[in-house]
């Protein structure tokens, strides 16, 4: 019995040996951050060996998690390869409430069923990239929901009225006379609170997240414990230029298809494949270097944004899909041929506007409608004038320059 006790006791040490290798340490600190709070505070506690708790949030405001949320879950996995306690939370009610972080007016509030129908597959989706089985996956519906509004007041007294106005997103609005609710006031101490309540000792988030951050080591200070250290990431711009949003659909999810981020990567802008591949991806920081000095070289953009592309799709679905992707994209696009292989459809009815939508090459109507104006609809490579037009068993539908279905 004390020998079982002695391997139990040994496996259970050796299961949360920690990492302290001061290069990978260096890397976690630099790759990918824009800010440390405490840069130093969090060397001594990485380089001592002991086991830390990180965390890392994110409310279900999608149903899909895209690459720019990539960027602290894969922070989250560098923690995790040094042994760290990783600690998920999925913002179910947070989500409901909504962060004004990153907006410019209010942020509706959500429907719970909303939420709950969000959130459906976001472990699985966290675990393309996390050893999710290792990790610690929590709703924080489940503190939140059973605060008091004694709780709430007592988290707020430690907050000023100054301090949230002074936030630039806020101040912006008032002065523009735009309405800021009460409600978005009271999203950074929610926050704040998920540190408290699984005593954080290391929050991750973009930079938009800075001050629902430091809620948290505020209120950990409150309630008596050591304020947690802060990682912030820079924020990726998505397919089009623009900020990464679900809401301007430019966004690359880690659930699309080979072929579809394939082709999603193929549009980003040459002046964002370096910053892509150290923050979306973990291609070797000498192979980004080499990348960066060739493009400045005057080699052409194409061919880094096709490794781009590769790697992404090698990261969320493997290596084979990566090359027949590649095969697929330089096919339809390049060659402008029609792939061998396609989806097949059997759609409910004939008309080409409601086949766009049931194979999801459109989100509406109205969406097909604009497409077939634009001439971006093809049958059997014929474009596509009419909004009646039928479609029959053995017609290659094409949308756009890369998407196709074979209706059978």
């Amino acid at each position: 019995m004390a020998c079982y006790q002695y391997l139990q006791n040994f496996f259970h040490l050796h299961s949360t040996m920690i990492n302290t290798d001061p290069k990978k340490i260096e890397a976690l600190l630099t790759r990918g951050v824009d800010e440390a709070i405490s840069l130093e505070s969090l060397r001594k506690k990485l380089l001592s060996g002991r086991q830390l708790t990180i965390k890392l949030g994110i409310d279900p405001t999608s149903p899909n998690i895209h690459v720019g949320r990539s960027i602290p879950l894969l922070k989250l996995r560098d923690f995790q390869e040094l042994g760290h306690k990783i600690v998920f939370i999925i913002g179910d009610f947070t989500g409901v409430i909504g962060d004004t972080s990153d907006k410019d007016s209010e942020r509706p509030m959500l429907q719970k069923d909303v939420v709950e129908e969000n959130l459906k597959t976001y472990a699985q989706q966290a675990g393309k990239i996390l050893d999710i089985d290792k990790c610690e996956v929590l709703r924080n519906s489940e503190w939140l929901g059973n605060l008091s509004y004694a709780d709430v007041g007592e988290h707020a007294n430690t907050f000023s009225v100054a301090e949230f106005i002074a936030r630039d997103n806020v101040r912006r609005r008032l002065e523009a006379g735009t309405r800021v609710s009460l409600r978005e006031m009271l999203y950074p101490l929610m926050q704040g609170y998920d540190s408290v309540h699984i005593k954080a000792d290391v929050e991750l988030g973009g930079t938009d997240q800075r001050f629902n951050l430091l809620a948290g080591r505020t209120l950990q200070e409150h309630f008596g414990q050591e304020p947690q250290d802060i990682l912030t990431n820079p924020l990726v711009e998505g397919i089009d230029g623009r900020k990464m949003s679900s809401s301007w659909g430019n966004t690359i999810n880690l659930t699309d298809e080979p072929n579809e981020m394939f082709g999603k990567a193929m549009k980003i802008p040459d002046e964002y494949i370096v910053r892509y591949m150290t923050l979306v991806t973990r291609v070797s920081m000498e192979k980004v270097l080499e990348t960066k000095q060739a493009i400045e070289g005057g080699a052409n953009p194409r061919d880094a944004k096709v490794e781009l592309a590769k790697e992404l799709v090698s990261m969320y679905h493997s290596q084979v899909a990566a090359k027949e992707a590649e095969e697929y994209f330089i096919n339809t696009f390049a060659k402008k041929q029609t792939p061998d292989k396609m989806p097949e459809f059997s759609p409910k009815e004939n008309n080409i506007i409601s086949i766009l939508v049931e194979t999801k090459l459109c989100n509406s109507k109205s969406e097909a409608r604009r497409a077939v104006d634009g001439g971006g609809v093809k049958i059997n490579d014929e474009k596509v004038s009419s909004f009646d037009a039928q479609v029959g068993s053995g017609d290659i539908i094409q949308k756009g320059k890369r998407f196709f279905v074979k209706i059978v």
